[in-house]
């Protein structure tokens, strides 16, 4: 609930939302990856693609880990006035990184800003040494914050949300929609995760506890009630 409700200060506070979705992602990817590999992040590479201004690094550094950040947009990476060494710039749909680079392959809340996101994925899985850690969560477009700032108005379409936000605020939304924001739904993800070569450990909705996963198994119900799909996977061979 601590999650879900900060996501409403993406925009306004986006050092109080990020940095819990940071607490989160780090203890969230330890666990992961002592499950499957039986070790610590102690001087595991994490590859955190659509890194942005690097809320997360601190919160990575903290663990021992090496945290290399991507992101395409170079105001993106400086919004915050935060210094991360290693920064790169590039595309998640065409990782500037050879094969088998990296231990755990990281990406929150980016999917939906990308036109091609399942491109991204695979890029994720490319870039992953055999054995190693893929975590993507994304926001789901009809779950309530799908639309970002532009919600709950997005459920009319992305283009009216847009312009009604234009009309309130005078000015354009962050997330232009067709632009830097896109429809991906929570089947989006299952498919993906049914057809990659990777092994799928688990697919879980981010905001809610255990008990309540089943969400994801009913179409339509996953759609509006999911908000943040999880999908978790190892590289095999």
């Amino acid at each position: 609930m601590r999650l879900l409700s900060s996501f409403r200060f993406e925009q306004s506070d986006p050092a109080l939302f990020y940095g819990g979705l940071a607490a989160d992602s780090a203890a969230m990817i330890s666990d992961f990856y002592a499950d499957i590999t039986g070790q610590g992040l102690e001087n595991a590479t994490i590859l955190d693609v659509g890194g942005g201004p690097g809320y997360f690094a601190d919160e990575f550094a903290g663990t021992g880990a090496r945290y290399i950040p991507v992101e395409p947009d170079p105001s993106e990476m400086h919004a915050a006035g935060l210094s991360v060494p290693g920064a790169v710039r590039g595309s998640g749909m065409a990782l500037p990184f050879r094969d088998n680079a990296v231990d755990i392959c990281f990406s929150s809340n980016v999917a939906e800003h990308v036109p091609h996101p399942w491109v991204m994925a695979d890029e994720m899985v490319r870039v992953t040494r055999p054995g190693g850690l893929i975590v993507l969560s994304y926001t789901v477009w009809l779950g309530p914050f799908g639309g970002h700032e532009t919600g709950p108005w997005h459920y009319a379409g992305g283009e009216y949300a847009a312009r009604r936000y234009r009309h309130k605020h005078g000015r354009e939304p962050k997330n232009r929609f067709g632009e830097s924001m896109f429809a991906v739904t929570a089947s989006d993800g299952l498919r993906w995760a049914a057809t990659t070569p990777a092994q799928i450990h688990t697919v879980f909705p981010r905001y809610h506890p255990r008990w309540a996963w089943w969400l994801v198994r009913i179409p339509m119900v996953r759609e509006l009630l999911v908000s943040n799909l999880v999908v978790v996977a190892t590289k095999t061979g």
